[in-house]
Parts: C-alpha cells; structure tokens; sequence
C-alpha cells in the first residue's frame, strides 16, 4: 500500500535537536534528518508495541528515501515527526515520515523500507499477525488488502 492508497498518520512523536546537529552554514546537516527519523521510528516502536506488552521486532533497514523541502534552522530546538506506515508485506513494511519544523512546516519526507528478521539466522522472517495488527491499526479501510510482496516481487 502506499499513502495513495488508504495510508493514515500513526504515530506523532517531538525529537530535540543537538547543537552538533547543524552545520557551518546555520541549518540542520542532511545527515541529522535521517538521525531524527531514526529516532522517531525507535520511540514509534516503544511507544505502539511495548506499550501493548510485545517486544520489538528486529529488523534491517533495506532502504531510505529522503526528500529535502525546507531549511530547518538553529533557532529551532526540537522538531515533530509523523509516521506512518504505508506498505506492509509478507516480511518487510514501509513507514513514511514527515518531518515538520518548529513552525509546523513539512521540511524533510524519509521513506524507510524496514525487513523483519530472525537474530538467530539474520535471515528475514514473517511478520507476526500480532505486529501485523499494529501496523495496520487505523490504516486500511475493509475495501483495502495488505500486500503480500513488495513491488518489486521480493517478500
């Protein structure tokens, strides 16, 4: 699925920005964005499945996609991220991050495609129908299916 297709906001979290996140030029290094969603997507996966007693799904990232709009500049001392969770397949998903300043402007849009993995093997697994229940919460209406491969055939 993707935000076309039925995607909802999941999950708002606020993430402070560090000094040392901003550059010589006086804005927030393109690196620090990727940091700041990395961020959002740890306190998204404490808050949705820790915080309904299930342990928190090890996974690989496979891919991002980052696409910059606006500066965010160092008067700025945290910044909101929105994810959401655009595509669920048999073994991997895809969450869809805004990144908005402390105006509330979207700045910064990361992609990540994340593979659910087995620790003992590194190899990818599954995702459980108790993971899959919280990543679809609230997302697909009764019209919609969850993919069962990826776009480009992989799992």
């Amino acid at each position: 699925m993707d935000s076309s297709s039925g995607a909802t906001h999941l999950h708002t979290t606020e993430v402070h920005v560090r000094w040392s996140d901003f550059d010589r030029f006086g804005h927030l290094n393109n690196a620090a964005y990727i940091e700041l969603a990395q961020e959002a997507r740890n306190i998204f996966a404490v808050e949705e499945f820790i915080g309904r007693g299930l342990d928190v799904p090890a996974v690989f990232i496979r891919s991002l996609e980052v696409e910059y709009f606006k500066p965010i500049l160092p008067d700025t001392t945290s910044v909101v991220v929105k994810t959401s969770v655009t595509h669920v397949g048999r073994t991997s998903f895809t969450t869809t991050q805004e990144i908005l300043d402390r105006e509330g402007r979207e700045c910064c849009v990361v992609k990540c495609v994340q593979i659910a993995v087995d620790l003992a093997t590194s190899s990818p697994r599954e995702i459980t129908s108790s993971e899959m229940k919280i990543l679809t919460q609230g997302r697909f209406d009764g019209s919609q299916t969850v993919a069962t491969r990826d776009s480009d055939g992989t799992p």
